[in-house]
């Protein structure tokens, strides 16, 4: 752990986050159809989660997400395992990311991975959102594990590509009161949710919950992300998270991701501008284009 709280840094300067973990280890020739996703590696491969996690902080990434994102006792459970067993996998996936920072200079935190209920159902329901479940239902999901995660040693929470305002409001409920640190970013199209509702509506329900330290946006087109972060600001007057994908696809029936990247470092600065302040990239954005990114926000510091 890095000894600076990572909530108290966004007032002075801009905080570099990672990129796409599965995109680091998709690289690295590891098979990531399997419906656990990066998760799948927590079993079998977890070096190599080490690994990935250890290149972007080479590349300058002072945040490691952890690979709980799609890490669910769910998920593991249709795998035979039990509650315990799973408890351990997500307790490794801090470990992992907290060997890793163990072996760059300089301050380096750990984000522990909360995914949306969509994430486990291995369908892009995270862009989509509206499941149709309650929101004790939600609560129940996300709880156990969110208590195992705080326990771990985790910096902060990464509650990511959240896409609708209910389920929001369930996770905020598990950890208001806790003491616990979290982002809640959204999965956005525009200025809406991917859920449809309004930024502006969805960024209001973090008022009132002092373990939010941030709040944002990721996974979304990068051409989105000046207009959130502006909506953000105004509406929570918190620090911002953002962490785009590069601007492609995903075809959830095809597990591939389509189209053109858009993804350009030179954008941070209008990011920073707006508000952000801890800031990264999200699927297909790799090591190489956080290199440039934390040039980038260096030389702006």
């Amino acid at each position: 752990m890095s000894g600076e709280p990572l909530s108290d840094v966004p007032a002075r300067r801009v905080v570099v986050l990672d990129g796409g973990l599965s995109t680091a280890l998709a690289a690295a020739g590891h098979d990531l159809s399997d419906s656990l996703w990066s998760a799948r590696l927590l079993l079998t491969e977890p070096d190599a989660i080490r690994t990935a996690h250890l290149a972007y902080y080479r590349a300058g990434a002072e945040v490691a997400i952890t690979s709980s994102y799609q890490a669910t006792f769910e998920g593991f459970a249709r795998r035979g395992l039990g509650a315990a067993e799973t408890a351990g996998l997500l307790r490794d996936s801090v470990a992992l990311a907290r060997s890793a920072a163990a072996e760059v200079d300089g301050p380096r935190w750990v984000a522990a991975s909360v995914g949306p209920y969509g994430a486990m159902l291995a369908d892009g329901s995270e862009y989509r959102g509206r499941y149709g479940l309650s929101p004790h239902a939600l609560e129940s999901f996300h709880r156990p594990r969110i208590e195992v995660l705080a326990e771990a040693g985790a910096d902060v929470l990464a509650v990511e590509t959240i896409p609708d305002v209910q389920e929001a409001e369930a996770v905020l409920r598990v950890v208001a009161g806790s003491g616990v640190p979290m982002w809640l970013s959204y999965s956005a199209r525009g200025t809406r949710t991917c859920a449809g509702q309004p930024l502006s509506e969805a960024f209001e329900a973090v008022r009132g919950v002092a373990e939010v330290v941030a709040v944002g946006v990721n996974c979304c087109d990068p051409v989105d992300v000046d207009e959130a972060v502006s909506i953000a600001r105004s509406v929570t007057g918190k620090p911002v998270v953002v962490y785009p994908n590069s601007g492609e696809h995903w075809d959830a029936d095809a597990r591939s991701w389509t189209g053109a990247p858009a993804f350009e470092p030179a954008r941070v600065a209008g990011w920073v501008a707006g508000g952000a302040r801890l800031v990264g990239g999200c699927c297909q954005v790799g090591p190489a284009t956080i290199a440039e990114l934390a040039a980038a926000v260096g030389s702006g510091r």
